[in-house]
């Protein structure tokens, strides 16, 4: 199985968390799992361990997982909180000065972004192609700030779901209005560029803090379908440990 089927599924199972299909609390067998999804065990196995290190579920027992509990205000949070960690991230950078290698890797991110939103419209595998872009075009800046304690903090900090630029929330019931705010956001990658570039650190910081309103926005639009938002106070304060 290719890594594009893998991350559909991946994706998937995403949007049946979202939906609420896979209720918080609920204990997820690969093999009853498998089953209602009508695939084999080997990709879901790979797809749930995907969405461990994301913080959707958690490990419970030997071969299964449990649904995390969060809530929509612990989301909205740590995208604040990314936001700040990766300004800071590509300030360093900027100031720093962009290599010739960093340079010719956002122009890819850029390219492939450009390309996804030429077909004016996001279907599934479009879905998971920006998904993987953005991962990638975020990590790059990360890692080339060369700063520890900044991919650290980032780390802890996407253990939270729906946080990290590579898990993307696509809802299926307002895709026109998801596929205008993603191409901005895509033209804002395309500035967050230029800024790196031309060594202006201040404004790619900027630049960088108002790119997680997207992901904010994205998210809002499912938040009245998002079911694991309404849990207890202490059961949020448990998930987003």
């Amino acid at each position: 199985m290719n890594g594009t089927t893998q991350q559909t599924i991946v994706q998937a199972l995403r949007t049946r968390i979202l939906a609420g299909e896979l209720a918080p609390g609920e204990r997820l067998v690969e093999a009853q799992l498998a089953e209602r999804l009508g695939i084999s065990r080997t990709p879901l196995r790979y797809a749930l361990s995907v969405l461990a290190t994301e913080g959707l579920v958690e490990r419970s027992g030997a071969r299964g997982y449990t649904v995390r509990r969060f809530s929509v205000t612990d989301v909205l949070n740590a995208i604040d909180v990314r936001g700040v960690l990766e300004g800071l991230a590509a300030r360093t950078v900027a100031e720093r000065g962009v290599d010739a290698a960093l340079a010719r890797a956002l122009e890819d991110c850029l390219r492939e972004g450009d390309a996804i939103f030429a077909a004016g419209v996001l279907d599934s595998e479009a879905e998971t192609r920006y998904a993987a872009m953005n991962g990638r075009f975020h990590a790059l800046i990360v890692e080339a700030a060369h700063n520890l304690a900044v991919s650290a903090a980032l780390g802890l900090n996407d253990k939270i779901p729906f946080v990290s630029p590579g898990t993307v929330v696509f809802d299926k019931t307002a895709q026109q209005r998801q596929f205008m705010m993603l191409s901005y956001a895509h033209r804002q990658h395309h500035a967050i560029v230029g800024a790196l570039v031309n060594g202006e650190g201040a404004r790619v910081e900027a630049l960088m803090k108002e790119h997680t309103h997207i992901s904010k926005e994205s998210l809002n639009l499912s938040v009245d379908r998002l079911h694991l938002s309404a849990v207890a106070a202490a059961g949020a304060a448990a998930g987003a440990a």
